[in-house]
């Protein structure tokens, strides 16, 4: 059992969210599922799933708590096609992209993030890091070549 598991609250969809989740994320699975009668939010679903490794608890437990952007989940990836590929299975709310993140069916907040992007903020030419800054702060997806333009110039 890992040391922390993030759980995440669901209205009633943690079952299609977990079918959801594992479609999208390659080697992800289920783990189990788990019914809890006769709590005080009733009937409670707790599906467990891992993803990249990490198991991850989506329970459904009724619409007492909303999901927002304090909390997201970064996916790091190597190429423009993998941001691509994210950024059309996950986003779902066009309003709330920006930076890299988005909005899931379910309210979830990711961010899509290029892992070269890492290297190009440990830069100590601030001229060159002011430059990238300014380049993803204009973006919704991220867009590596652009970023690399950026840091090139």
């Amino acid at each position: 059992m890992q040391k922390i598991t993030p759980f995440l609250w669901f209205d009633k969809e943690a079952g299609a969210a977990a079918k959801f989740y594992t479609q999208v994320f390659k080697d992800a699975k289920i783990i189990g599922t788990t019914t809890l009668e006769n709590t005080p939010s009733g009937t409670v679903e707790i599906v467990t799933i891992r993803l990249f490794g990490q198991e991850f608890n989506l329970m459904s437990a009724g619409p007492l708590f909303k999901f927002n952007e304090a909390i997201s989940f970064v996916v790091n990836c190597e190429t423009q096609q993998e941001i691509d590929y994210y950024w059309e299975k996950l986003s779902a709310v066009p309003e709330a992209e920006q930076c890299g993140w988005l909005k899931d069916k379910y309210g979830v907040s990711w961010q899509i993030v290029p892992t070269v992007m890492y290297e190009m903020q440990k830069t100590k030419d601030k001229k060159r890091l002011a430059r990238v800054t300014e380049a993803f702060l204009k973006m919704k997806k991220f867009d590596i070549a652009e970023l690399q333009k950026a840091y090139a110039d």
